[in-house]
């Protein structure tokens, strides 16, 4: 058969698979708009006064999302707002921050041997390597980007389905992941394409878990997307495999993204309680471990409401309660453990449980503390400025101020309003929670001497050299781990290296030309040729 007879016949029998497969999954929706207008669609509806097209089962996931029911703050909520979700919303001619595809990419790329193929133009995949600082121990799959890199030309003449079947068996062949995980973008939503049935004809040909993650960046932020995010996994994923040998102290942790080995600072403590972490969303987290969470006995939730579903919909299902806890800050650790040990024993774990947790936890805080001693007056009474987002506006807080450090203000970009009120209980007021501070305004903070150190994500740091002041990255770009016991000794660390350094001294005093003459040094002394020589120093 010649090249263009087998192309044929290769097309003719992916349609017969496909539209076998499409029976089981509800029609795509119909193109929003024609191509030419395509790229009118794509943008914001304040521009173009057209709204993008969602399938109604997408829009019930997204009001499934903003009606979680294990929220307190959301089920306090009238109806309306909580229509509405807890992200702040969008303010007309500002910067948007990721979309709802960036955050379902943030939520499951850290499982790292699956490959995450996404189905879109190249512009829709960055580089993976520059996602976040996730690290793991063993397979590096999750660093590699897979597209389908599709052009005007495939869009144009309906070829997005096929690329994307050929595009998983690909990758399939050449890299043989666990599981391919395939993401819909804005375009690809537009246009239609059936991801659903594309996964479940590849997986049925290939024997391989093909999971469909439709999150095209339009339906809303970045917060919405990791909600939709693990959704897909919950849907998909979890309760496929099973453990070879369960057991009476298996954990899930969810919300940990192993950041600069941060969960490696944890596990450790765990391995000594004979504790196990079964199933992981999605720090160092292997596709097999998402597969059996539902067999752990308790579930941690680690500073995470966008990942409050996942938790909640695995006590609804498998019976496994769940908490949420911190493991930054010495007191907030040895409370994580502390409930961990006890939710165990009460569901049969050993009851000598307890008290090696409690001895545990007495050695590790006093050799803290220990190493602490020499640190904390070099640190005590320091004033800190933290400009981050999320949980970490009120966990940082809480260990900084166990240090006996001031913090001045801390951002409330992306919190919700359980954050809001957890910064109010660890402060004692509100006054000190800033929104989005403009630039001018924390150089004219800095400035003024009312922080001695900035703490915050890097987008901020050349504020911080502008004011002449030391600045610590603690934002997922970092790459020191400041979780667990040891975790806060390098945070104490990374504070006392900057605040302490004495180039901010020198560099904060005047130069030569800006001193009054009467305080001007005296001029250097200068090098001249010796009388007679015809050697010139330019030429030494």
């Amino acid at each position: 058969m010649s090249g263009r007879g087998q192309a044929v016949a290769h097309d003719a029998a992916f349609a017969s698979v496909v539209l076998a497969a499409a029976r089981d999954f509800p029609s795509p929706p119909a193109p929003s708009c024609r191509f030419r207008n395509l790229a009118r669609c794509v943008l914001s509806p304040s521009v173009t006064g057209q709204e993008p097209r969602m399938s109604e089962a997408l829009k019930q996931k997204i009001q499934d999302a903003f009606h979680e029911p294990g929220c307190a703050t959301n089920a306090a909520k009238p109806e309306a707002e909580r229509k509405k979700g807890c992200a702040k919303q969008l303010t007309p001619g500002a910067a948007a921050g990721g979309c709802a595809f960036d955050g379902a990419m943030i939520a499951l790329q850290p499982i790292t041997d699956v490959a995450h193929l996404v189905h879109a133009p190249l512009a829709c995949w960055g580089n993976g390597w520059d996602n976040r600082g996730s690290a793991s121990s063993g397979s590096e799959l999750y660093r590699k980007g897979f597209t389908t890199d599709l052009t005007e030309l495939d869009i144009v003449m309906g070829n997005g389905e096929k690329k994307l079947f050929r595009a998983i068996r690909e990758v399939i062949a050449q890299e043989n992941p666990a599981a391919v995980f395939v993401y819909a973008t804005c375009v690809t939503a537009l246009i239609g394409d059936d991801l659903g049935a594309v996964c479940k004809a590849a997986a049925e040909r290939f024997g391989r878990p093909v999971i469909p993650v439709n999150v095209p960046g339009y339906v809303g932020s970045k917060n919405l997307g990791n909600k939709l995010g693990v959704d897909a996994l919950v849907e998909h994923v979890v309760g496929t495999m099973e453990p070879a040998e369960p057991g009476l102290t298996d954990i899930n942790i969810i919300g940990d993204f192993n950041l600069s080995g941060e969960l490696w600072q944890v596990k450790p403590l765990l391995d000594r309680l004979g504790i196990r972490i079964l199933g992981s969303v999605s720090g160092d987290a292997r596709y097999a471990q998402v597969a059996m969470m539902h067999r752990a006995r308790v579930t941690m939730l680690v500073c995470s409401h966008a990942f409050m579903a996942i938790a909640r919909k695995l006590e609804e299902r498998h019976g496994i309660p769940w908490f949420e806890g911190s493991f930054y800050g010495i007191s907030d650790t040895s409370a994580a453990l502390r409930t961990l040990c006890r939710m165990l024993v009460e569901r049969g774990a050993p009851a000598d449980l307890l008290p090696r947790c409690e001895a545990l936890i007495a050695e590790e805080e006093a050799r803290t503390r220990a190493e602490l001693a020499p640190l904390r007056p070099r640190v005590e009474g320091r004033r800190v400025l933290l400009y981050t987002g999320g949980h970490k506006t009120w966990s940082v807080v809480s260990a900084l101020q166990e240090l006996g450090i001031e913090v001045v203000g801390t951002s409330m970009r992306k919190a919700t309003d359980g954050d809001r009120g957890r910064v109010t209980e660890i402060m004692g007021t509100d006054a000190h929670m800033y929104e989005n501070m403009a630039p001018a305004e924390m150089y004219r903070l800095l400035r003024e001497a009312r922080a001695d150190v900035l703490m915050s994500g890097g987008r901020s740091q050349f504020v911080a050299l502008k004011a002449r002041v030391p600045w610590i990255d603690v934002n997922q770009e970092k790459h020191e781990p400041y979780a667990g016991y040891m975790g806060m000794v390098e945070l104490v660390r990374a504070i006392d290296r900057a605040v302490n350094n004495p180039m901010w001294a020198d560099l904060r005093e005047p130069a030569p030309w800006e001193m009054p003459a009467c305080e001007a040094p005296d001029a250097p002394f200068v090098l001249a040729a010796v009388p007679g020589s015809k050697a010139d120093f330019e030429d030494c």
